[in-house]
């Protein structure tokens, strides 16, 4: 998941964002991160299916 990261380099990372945002602030980045990825997710899933809406529709003129 976090490619070549090991445990240490985590929890560096980890107090550094406690650090600079604070442990009030981070439940808040989380949940807004939270919210873009489904949004992200949502959009990526709206565009497959028109991608083959659109394939269905090419492959049903092409055999007419």
């Amino acid at each position: 998941m976090f490619g070549n990261l090991g445990t240490g380099e985590i929890i560096i990372i980890v107090l550094v964002i406690l650090l600079l945002f604070g442990a009030k602030k981070i439940p808040e980045l989380a949940q807004g991160l939270g919210k873009g990825m489904r949004e992200f997710k949502k959009s990526l899933k709206d565009v497959e299916d028109e991608i083959k809406k659109t394939d269905d529709e090419v492959k049903k003129n092409d055999k007419s």
